[in-house]
């Protein structure tokens, strides 16, 4: 049975140091139950700061980056070489610095790459490699924002509606850049371990609306529940509008 946990921590650098350590962990037992791991990543200030402090821990050498699948949630359709791609920013965070297989990277299509400014084939062919895959996700790691959209899953907007597709292009964002390629909450709930990381009074209704039993429509951040774990990681300004204390675990 699913099951949700809260762990809050004393302020940002924290929060990304601890959930950098939590995900060498995860990945390496992982990779010893079925032999490979799959991990989706997410922009962000969070997202990103987790992936640095991955890279200059020590402790990334437990991980067989040779039998890691790297997926992401969402994508800024965007040129390749743009400072706003999430790509570019994991790949300048981490990925270019540890020995992963090219060919297990998946990376959604940028706006000059092969399907040009065609938004939504880029993103049936994203879809098309998820079920190429069989992706059900081992770890997500997912940001959210202020108004509670997580991936680029926005409130009331077309993509929180999708019922079918794994996939979406997303227009007219309220937040720059508009266009987007998205997961859907469908896609996003076949993960067996969510994690929720966000840090900031900014996030703080977003965080206790959804703990609380918001509608995804409403706060499409509530639909995010991984089927066997939902993990939210906060810091004290993200959790400071909870009802309840968390402390983080002493052991």
């Amino acid at each position: 049975m699913s099951k949700t946990e809260v762990v809050v921590y004393e302020n940002p650098d924290l929060l990304a140091a601890a959930a950098a350590a939590r995900l060498v962990t995860r990945i390496v037992d992982v990779q010893a139950a079925k032999g490979s791991a799959s991990v989706v990543l997410t922009g962000g200030g969070t997202g990103i700061a987790i992936l640095r402090e991955l890279r200059d821990s020590s402790a990334r050498d437990a991980i067989d980056w040779s039998r890691l699948d790297v997926y992401w949630g969402d994508e800024r359709f965007v040129p390749a070489d743009s400072d706003d791609r999430n790509e570019k920013q994991a790949r300048e965070a981490l990925l270019d610095h540890v020995p992963l297989d090219p060919k297990r990277v998946h990376a959604m299509a940028p706006s000059d790459g092969e399907f040009g400014d065609d938004v939504d084939a880029a993103a049936a062919a994203y879809a098309e490699i998820l079920a190429a895959n069989d992706a059900a996700f081992d770890i997500m790691l997912l940001g959210l924002g202020g108004e509670g959209h997580t991936a680029s899953i926005f409130p009331d907007s077309p993509a929180v509606h999708e019922k079918e597709r794994s996939v979406v292009a997303v227009r007219d964002c309220p937040k720059p850049p508009p266009t987007r390629i998205s997961l859907t909450l469908p896609a996003i709930r076949r993960a067996q371990d969510i994690w929720l990381v966000t840090g900031g009074d900014a996030k703080a209704d977003a965080v206790a609306q959804a703990l609380a039993g918001a509608g995804e429509v409403e706060i499409p951040v509530a639909g995010a529940r991984g089927s066997r774990r939902t993990l939210w990681l906060l810091d004290r300004g993200s959790a400071s509008k909870l009802t309840k204390v968390y402390q983080p675990p002493t052991g």
